[in-house]
């Protein structure tokens, strides 16, 4: 069986928790540590793997993505444009109608509570817009 092939037949939680393995460094464990807030915050998220080797977390759509570059563990709301943010969360991709985005990096500490309350809301846009 090829890599490809290989791929194709492994959940999205299975490839999710190989990026994390493969990472093997703060970004890894970042990544880990948002993935289980989003899980926290939303026991019903659906665990998604596109674009190429995006994590992807949905919940009567797209929440966020968890992307990792080589000094930034990027979290992508994809509504966050809509989405109130009273702790400031978003400091990145601030100037786009629909989509904001918060960056960590090395060391940085993570508001959980603000996080999943964030998460929640992305999840009540999500399924209100759905249902109307």
């Amino acid at each position: 069986m090829t890599r490809s092939a290989s791929l194709k037949s492994t959940s999205p939680a299975e490839l999710i928790d190989m990026r994390i393995a493969e990472l093997g460094d703060w970004r890894g464990a970042m990544l880990a540590r948002l993935r289980a807030l989003i899980k926290e915050a939303d026991p019903d998220v659906v665990e998604e793997w596109k674009w190429r080797g995006v994590p992807v977390w949905s919940h009567g759509g797209l929440i966020c993505t968890g992307e990792t570059y080589k000094s930034v563990v990027k979290m992508t709301f994809a509504k966050g444009a809509a989405l109130k943010d009273p702790s400031r969360l978003f400091n990145s991709s601030l100037d786009g109608n629909m989509r904001r985005a918060i960056d960590f990096h090395e060391g940085d500490g993570i508001d959980e509570k603000a996080l999943k309350a964030l998460v929640r809301a992305a999840v009540t846009l999500n399924t209100s817009t759905a249902r109307s």
